[in-house]
């Protein structure tokens, strides 16, 4: 039977790629699902048909309707979700929990983003702070408005939320009045394939608002012009050379990144071993650890305890991984699936291999025997839990990102050293704290922020409603500094701004009004 090809939408239309295209693979029975190709597209035929079609038609409309829109695919894609589902475990080898992050945590972000929109009204622009006089007489001000670009958006995502990473991105885009493109990775790109067709078929969006690119794409990025804008997620040398094209270095083209990032969950001094603040660390790091098989750009992968406390940090961390199964996700007693590819699975061993070199394995993921699953074929790996008691000379494990079920266990002397290591990851999207002095969690909170996109603060009082330290919600920031790429998206409305130019009017009161 021939696998079958998913299609490309561009133009409005659904179109076929030229080429043999690239197969898909189930990471854990390692059978083929399906090919994508993208050879031969006319991308800059495409990209004007989403720039003057969709764009012109999202545009007309005010933010209240475009919600209106959001709420629209919410619909369609609630009808399909048990399609999601089946696609996520066969693509991503993910267990149910893992899949709904990724697809019921997009439906909530869309849902979101379709409120605020309708909170927004009868408008197609924003104004920007208050009027400022310009003159002694306060006939002549200057008022900043922001209005929705007339390019299109492009979204290269990465392989991990096929779906969450659409639609996280598509949803402030598309209430902004912007079209979007998106080009997913390869390897798990027949869920995002599939949620635009089902879009797009349902007719519930402008022709040419939304596209998917799949497969690899001759110039993709020559296709863009100077008001387009582009959102990357993936690795930090990829980035490197998104920075370095024409488009982005001639054309100015706006990007954003989110890249690399060494994430960090540290224990305050003060707590004991049987003290909830401990416990709450310890639940976490387990869970970070095995949600998606660590395929998580936000999970810890440093956890730093005060000296005193590595060993029993050790002891707690390890046993409850070792109560983790691993395996093939269609089985109802696995808690963690696979890998997403072969590609993958090698990167992490190799990974892992160069951290060992340079710490104790304090849990040894080669422990756990995939379940109903034959270990020469999928792509599963066991939880491992690394160690080193000298968190100053293993300078590797602060630069190092193993993407994957794999987190190292670091002392530290007192606060000053344990800020002083988390800052050695030269910037990451989020830190977690635990502890119970709400001063002391504060304090260090603030000393974290200019280092991170978001701050993460678990105390006893939240421990039932925190909504963890790897979870992304659409009201606050996601992003951060330095490695982590020096991006922002989310964190409510201020999403749109990306979407947006700002720009000053200067003018009398009378025309400052009639904004």
């Amino acid at each position: 039977m021939t696998t079958p090809l998913l299609s490309n939408v561009m133009g409005g239309r659904t179109v076929a790629g030229r080429g043999n295209g690239t197969l898909l693979f189930d990471p854990v029975l390692g059978t083929e699902l399906a090919r994508v190709d993208a050879t031969g597209l006319d991308l800059a035929d495409g990209f004007r048909f989403a720039r003057e079609q969709g764009g012109a038609a999202l545009r007309a409309l005010t933010y209240r309707e475009r919600a209106g829109l959001l709420a629209a695919v919410l619909k369609v894609l609630q009808q399909h979700r048990d399609a999601y589902y089946e696609i996520a475990t066969a693509n991503s080898g993910t267990v149910k929990n893992d899949s709904a992050i990724d697809i019921d945590g997009a439906f909530y972000t869309l849902g979101q983003y379709a409120k605020w929109g309708e909170a927004l009204g009868d408008r197609r622009t924003l104004l920007d702070g208050e009027p400022a006089r310009l003159a002694k007489d306060p006939l002549f001000q200057s008022q900043h408005l922001q209005v929705p670009i007339r390019g299109l958006a492009l979204f290269i995502n990465a392989f991990n939320f096929p779906s969450w990473g659409l639609w996280e991105k598509a949803a402030p885009a598309l209430l902004s009045g912007v079209p979007v493109v998106v080009k997913p990775a390869t390897a798990t790109a027949w869920l995002t394939q599939r949620m635009v067709q089902d879009v797009v078929d349902a007719g519930v969006l402008p022709a040419g608002a939304l596209s998917v690119v799949c497969g690899s794409p001759a110039g993709l990025l020559d296709a863009l012009q100077p008001f387009d804008v582009l959102s990357f997620t993936g690795s930090a040398a990829t980035a490197a050379s998104i920075r370095a094209h024409r488009a982005v270095t001639h054309d100015s083209v706006r990007v954003n990144i989110e890249a690399d990032s060494i994430n960090s969950a540290l224990l305050l001094p003060g707590e004991a071993p049987d003290g909830e603040a401990f416990g709450l660390l310890v639940k976490e790091v387990v869970r970070e650890m095995t949600v998606k098989s660590g395929q998580k750009c936000t999970a810890i992968r440093r956890i730093l305890v005060p000296e005193a406390l590595y060993d029993a940090a050790a002891q707690a961390i390890g046993a409850k991984l070792a109560k983790t199964s691993v395996g093939n996700p269609r089985n109802e007693t696995v808690r963690m699936g696979a890998l997403v590819s072969r590609a993958q699975l090698a990167a992490v061993r190799e990974g892992l291999a160069a951290l060992q070199q340079h710490t104790q394995t304090l849990h040894d993921g080669a422990s756990h025997a995939p379940v109903d699953a034959d270990p020469g074929v999928a792509c599963c790996v066991g939880p491992t839990l690394l160690g080193a008691r000298d968190a100053d000379a293993a300078a590797i494990v602060h630069d190092t990102e193993v993407f994957g079920p794999v987190a190292t266990l670091l002392p530290y002397r007192d606060t000053a050293h344990a800020l002083t290591l988390i800052r050695r990851g030269q910037g990451s999207l989020v830190a977690s704290l635990y502890g119970s002095d709400a001063t002391a969690l504060a304090a260090a909170a603030t000393e974290l922020a200019d280092s991170h996109g978001r701050v993460h603060v678990i105390s006893p009082e939240v421990a039932a409603l925190h909504t963890g330290h790897g979870n992304v919600m659409p009201q606050s920031l996601h992003g951060g500094p330095g490695r982590a790429g020096g991006g922002e998206e989310l964190g409510g409305v201020r999403a749109l701004n990306f979407y947006h130019r700002r720009a000053a009017v200067q003018a009398s009161t009378a025309v400052l009004a009639g904004l």
